[in-house]
């Protein structure tokens, strides 16, 4: 008895439903992740929080820039008061009061996987789902035959989409 062999469409077809699945968690991540993203630089679902830290006292400016890890402009001085962007330092006592405006935790950690570069585990994940988007792009093609009518209609979609996409780069 002879085994029919499946076309290969329909093997593209079933990989490309089970990974649609596989991946609609990771998908639903990048897009909550990135919409969330595009609004980065307002305080939209951010939060004021306030560290204090004791450093030690009369510490000078590039000190204190280096034992804070981030760059110092000195604002303005009142007394013992140091005033810089989004803190302060009282080089009496050495306390160092912090104010930033962070997303919840569990956002925070959905964008950090959206910015993961080659120094994060996240890297791989990465592009694993790239490639498995590619897969998608070019899956979709296989899923009805060139000749039929919605193979067509899904050309011009996907040439709206990329002109559409090209169009805004530009602007």
């Amino acid at each position: 008895m002879a085994t029919k062999k499946t076309p290969f469409s329909f093997q593209v077809r079933a990989i490309h439903r089970y990974l649609g699945y596989f991946l609609s968690g990771i998908m639903a991540v990048y897009a909550i992740s990135g919409i969330t993203l595009i609004f980065r630089k307002t305080e939209l679902l951010k939060k004021e929080v306030i560290t204090e830290t004791n450093l030690p006292p009369n510490l000078k400016t590039d000190a204190l820039a280096a034992a804070l890890d981030r760059k110092l402009s000195i604002e303005k001085v009142e007394g013992d008061l140091f005033y810089f962007e989004n803190g302060t330092y009282n080089q009496q006592t050495g306390l160092t009061v912090i104010k930033t405006m962070e997303v919840p935790f569990i956002l925070d950690k959905m964008q950090k996987l959206h910015k993961a570069s080659t120094k994060s585990p996240l890297y791989y994940l990465n592009i694993f789902f790239g490639v498995a988007l590619l897969f998608f792009v070019l899956s979709a093609f296989w899923m009805y035959a060139p000749k039929m009518p919605i193979f067509k209609k899904g050309i011009y979609f996907a040439l709206g989409g990329a002109i559409l996409t090209l169009a805004l780069l530009f602007v």
